[in-house]
């Protein structure tokens, strides 16, 4: 039986410092006159049952976009995994998948394809992966896992371990590889956001 969408929590990640953008709010930066956490959040809503978004600052900025908004529990800007922990203790669903928020084009059929993978290989969590050449490259913030993970991840994070990915690998996750490279591309620098609106003529 596939995993239905509706038992399927989909997490806007959007906790982060912005340190490449000068410490501003990532996901609140216009793209195309709309907020890049708001592009998201539309492209997600489809391929879930329900959303959330997690965040840390501009709280009411977020509950504007219409979805529940959550901040980390662990202090300090921790990173993803902070955020991910927050999407597990707030999941009311048996399946939560993560994207950040500076993703406008991840795949449409993101949260299904990493249902499959993560059942056809019998596993709690599946991580997105992209080609270049004969090598793979792991996107650990694009995962499906099991909210029953949720004291696994809190265990990893209390140990003092903030590398994404290798939360999925500890656990033998699934890797499912997406060939269209170009889906996965996000922004780091209000440069790469301002020449991706204005590409050159």
């Amino acid at each position: 039986m596939p995993i239905d969408s509706a038992d399927i929590t989909g997490l806007i990640l959007a906790g982060g410092r912005g340190s490449r953008m000068g410490g501003i709010d990532k996901g609140l930066q216009p793209f195309h006159g709309v907020p890049l956490a708001q592009h998201a959040l539309r492209r997600l809503a489809p391929q879930v049952g329900r959303l959330i978004v997690n965040a840390n600052r501009n709280l009411e900025a977020y509950r504007s976009m219409g979805a529940p908004v959550w901040s980390d529990e662990v202090p300090d800007f921790p990173g993803p995994l902070a955020g991910m922990l927050t999407g597990l203790e707030r999941c009311e669903t048996p399946y939560l998948v993560t994207v950040p928020c500076d993703t406008p084009y991840f795949p449409d059929d993101l949260a299904a394809r990493l249902a499959r993978g993560a059942l056809e290989s019998g596993v709690d969590i599946a991580t997105a992966y992209t080609r270049e050449g004969d090598e793979l490259f792991p996107q650990p913030v694009f995962c499906l896992m099991k909210a029953s993970l949720r004291d696994s991840l809190r265990s990893f994070i209390e140990s003092g371990q903030r590398k994404t990915g290798l939360w999925a690998r500890e656990l033998g996750g699934a890797r499912v590889v997406f060939e269209n490279t170009a889906a996965f591309q996000n922004f780091n620098t209000l440069i790469e956001l301002e020449q991706a609106e204005n590409p050159p003529h």
